[in-house]
């Protein structure tokens, strides 16, 4: 990064997190201190209001602001789909805030970039559920009474549909939690929060959630608390070591249709050895029954008994019948 480019992304710094202390934006900007000093002193010869406080940091003076910013073609893309898909996957109110940024990004972009973008714009498309369906009006609701417990550190309570129990027929709780964030996969949305059944926090998938009520009683998010995954927790968590054995033949498809828990894959003469990791056992068990007769356990024993079980149960589903003998 050149000292221009450094400059104003200074600038953009303290503007966007406030009072900035010469060691931390050292430490963004993979710098010295001494150059931030430098950084600093040339800002305010070139009339940028710069406040000092000795021990505290750097800020901008209250009131002041950049003036409207330019975007390359990438950048006002990326915004412009980026509003797009918020529009898709939240409610009305949100919809209608994304469509109104996209209007006023669009809106100050010159003629031709303006008409590049747009032609980009509509040769992207994020594919999310059908409006209207009964399912994404209640996936709605969820959201907004979720986005408010968030806001208002509101506890909640709800019945939730846990899929990976040891019958395999499912389980069904009433959990009280204190809601913590949002995330956004391919599969759908999940709520992060603290459960107050498992005392630790929680992914709980949306379209698992039923009856939900936020409850008057308030919480407070650790002050730690970041919305990232912790590989080292998400390594202890998943415990269970799992080798598949899969059919050269049907390798291709595996890797396309990869799952979640999938830690390594490796081509043998004998087919596709996959390395999972899982919490319990039960979490892959329908994945690996997706396959038929083309994948073979390696270990541990105990998924293969129970992979034999759910096979002559579903034997047992269709009469037990079995393969004619020749007479």
């Amino acid at each position: 990064m050149n000292r221009t480019d450094r400059l104003l992304a200074i600038v953009l710094e303290l503007q966007g997190k406030g009072r900035q202390r010469a060691e931390d934006l050292a430490a963004t900007f993979e710098t010295s201190k001494r150059t931030i000093y430098r950084d600093m002193l040339a800002l305010g010869e070139a009339g940028v209001p710069i406040v000092s406080v000795p021990g505290q940091g750097y800020s901008l003076m209250q009131g002041y602001f950049l003036p409207p910013l330019s975007f390359t073609t990438d950048e006002a893309t990326m915004l412009l789909l980026g509003s797009d898909l918020m529009a898709q996957n939240f409610d009305a109110q949100y919809r209608a805030a994304a469509q109104s940024a996209s209007r006023k990004i669009a809106g100050v972009l010159p003629g031709t970039l303006r008409d590049e973008v747009q032609y980009l714009q509509n040769s992207i498309i994020f594919v999310a559920g059908t409006p209207g369906t009964p399912e994404s009006e209640r996936r709605v609701t969820l959201l907004q009474q979720l986005r408010r417990a968030i806001i208002q550190r509101s506890t909640v309570r709800f019945c939730y549909h846990a899929r990976h129990a040891r019958e395999g027929q499912g389980e069904q709780t009433t959990r009280e939690a204190d809601p913590y964030g949002l995330i956004h996969f391919p599969s759908g949305w999940h709520m992060v929060a603290h459960c107050h059944l498992r005392q630790d926090i929680r992914n709980f998938r949306l379209d698992r959630i039923d009856m939900l009520e936020v409850l008057p009683r308030t919480f407070q998010r650790p002050a730690d608390f970041v919305m990232r995954q912790d590989p080292e927790r998400e390594r202890v968590a998943r415990s269970i070591l799992v080798r598949v054995l899969f059919d050269a033949g049907i390798a291709r498809w595996v890797q396309e249709a990869r799952s979640y828990y999938i830690t390594r894959e490796e081509e043998t003469p004998e087919g596709l050895l996959v390395t999972l990791q899982v919490r319990q056992e039960s979490e892959i068990i329908h994945w690996l029954l997706s396959w038929g007769q083309h994948v073979r356990i390696v270990e541990p024993e105990s998924l293969r008994l129970r992979l034999v079980e759910e096979t002559e149960g579903m034997l047992r589903n269709y009469g037990g019948l079995s393969t004619p003998r020749e007479c």
